[in-house]
């Protein structure tokens, strides 16, 4: 990552921040080579392990645009802020709000993170293309002020926050941006992310908002489920309604109240699963319907007017724990991934058969994150503990793909890329404004990236 003193600074608490859109040597992507030597080859991760004395070279030709960026202690969850910039763009300089939490060395030591990046630039390939389609000029520009120009920018609204953040989850509601906190004192926050929102836009509100630094008051807070969690998610068709699940294998509706800041939190859980319920998601289409996935190995369909079972199940639906799901914005389908490496694709009017409609076994280790394109409805990316994340389109069938290079023919079609250089990755998202554009969380801190796939 980003190296002290090199498009960093240090914030009120005297941790570093960095933003940076160079690739370093650990950023091994698609290509592997040596130095010294001609010839590069094709790297799969997970296939062939390295010898010694090799290193992954990162090939930023693979890329439209790279950025990685550190915020002090590690996040184990965000989420990306809708913002005022318009939906599809492509331009660059791009810009994106973000909001995470932090998992921190001490409880006192976590944050309640609103990042604002901005002025983030294509790699070479683009700035190529950039420089092609403006017109010639008699004038020849500085390149050492244009470098300078296009350094990526960060600003950091940071609030504290007594206990690691297990998920962040943010939707808006009216004027309202709100962020659904699971934490690990056991307790569901909602916070108001204004203050914060308005620091990252301007100086003089930044400026303010240090001074006071006191820890993060939620506008709401629920602690009936007597244990810590991780599952949580914003209903897409009722603003302001939430679905939350816990270690123990319980799951709470919440509906909103008038007034924005408080809501009726169903006190009987839904509890058909007899073990942690590890993921939410609500129907993008049925505002009473939502799904779940556990320890126990189940992926669950509830609707919120039939407690409090569950409505369909797939009990068997991976070998182990089943840690993530997604649902297709457009189509029937779920996505999940689970402790034995495998990505599933399940067909809701298929779905009591138990059987998914496709398997992937890419990963060689347990998959941590997955999520559905929201621009198209065939393409997916996951994340796994093997320190991948895998970008899929399930268009492409084998007749598609021409001739292949010995070292990936037997790679399913529907692979289309896959990005490395981040330590113990924890979440992905795709950004719903910018087609294209991935933001990824790890240990090592964030990545922000276009790939040439998608």
């Amino acid at each position: 990552m980003s190296a002290p003193g090199e498009d960093t600074f240090i914030n009120e608490d005297g941790e570093i921040e960095g933003m940076d859109d160079a690739g370093s040597d650990e950023d091994g992507m698609e290509d592997e080579g040596m130095e010294g030597e001609a010839e590069s080859k094709v790297y799969v991760p997970g296939i062939q392990p390295l010898e010694p004395g090799e290193e992954l070279e990162m090939d930023r030709s693979a890329y439209r645009m790279y950025h990685e960026c550190q915020t002090g202690s590690p996040c184990l969850s965000f989420d990306v802020l809708s913002d005022g910039d318009g939906e599809g763009r492509e331009q660059f300089p791009l810009s994106m709000l973000l909001c995470a939490g932090t998992q921190a060395d001490t409880a006192l030591s976590n944050r309640l993170l609103v990042m604002r990046m901005h002025n983030l630039h294509g790699t070479e390939i683009e700035k190529e293309k950039e420089k092609a389609e403006e017109e010639s000029s008699d004038e020849e520009s500085d390149e050492d002020d244009d470098d300078e120009d296009k350094k990526p920018q960060m600003e950091l609204a940071m609030m504290p926050h007594y206990g690691g953040i297990n998920r962040v989850r943010v939707t808006q509601r009216g004027e309202q941006s709100l962020a659904a906190v699971w934490s690990e004192k056991g307790q569901v926050e909602i916070f108001d992310l204004l203050p914060q929102l308005d620091a990252v836009h301007c100086s003089a509100a930044m400026a303010a908002f240090i001074k006071v630094q006191k820890e993060a008051t939620p506008l709401f807070s629920f602690s009936g489920h007597m244990t810590e969690g991780f599952a949580i998610d914003w209903s897409p068709k009722v603003p302001g309604r939430l679905v939350s699940g816990d270690c123990k294998k319980n799951i709470h509706v919440w509906e909103p109240r008038e007034g924005g800041t408080s809501w009726q939190v169903d006190q009987r859980p839904f509890s058909s699963h007899t073990k942690s319920v590890e993921d939410l998601q609500w129907s993008p289409t049925e505002a009473t319907v939502f799904a779940s996935c556990s320890v126990d190995q189940s992926i669950r369909i509830w609707d919120i007017r039939a407690p409090p079972n569950s409505m369909l199940s797939a009990n068997e639906a991976h070998s182990s724990d089943v840690n993530v799901i997604s649902w297709n914005r457009s189509e029937p389908f779920l996505l999940s991934g689970g402790d034995d490496g495998l990505l599933k694709v399940w067909d809701l009017r298929q779905f009591q058969s138990g059987r998914p409609v496709a398997s992937f076994k890419q990963h060689s280790a347990p998959i941590t994150s997955v999520e559905w394109s929201p621009v198209d409805s065939s393409v997916f990316a996951a994340a796994g503990a093997d320190d991948v994340v895998s970008q899929w389109d399930l268009s492409v069938e084998s007749c598609d793909v021409g001739a292949r290079a010995e070292a990936v023919k037997d790679l399913p079609p529907q692979l289309l890329f896959l990005h490395q250089g981040q330590s113990e990755v924890k979440e992905i998202h795709w950004h719903p404004q910018i087609p294209g554009v991935m933001i990824s969380t790890a240990l090592s801190g964030f990545n922000i990236f276009r790939t040439i796939s998608v």
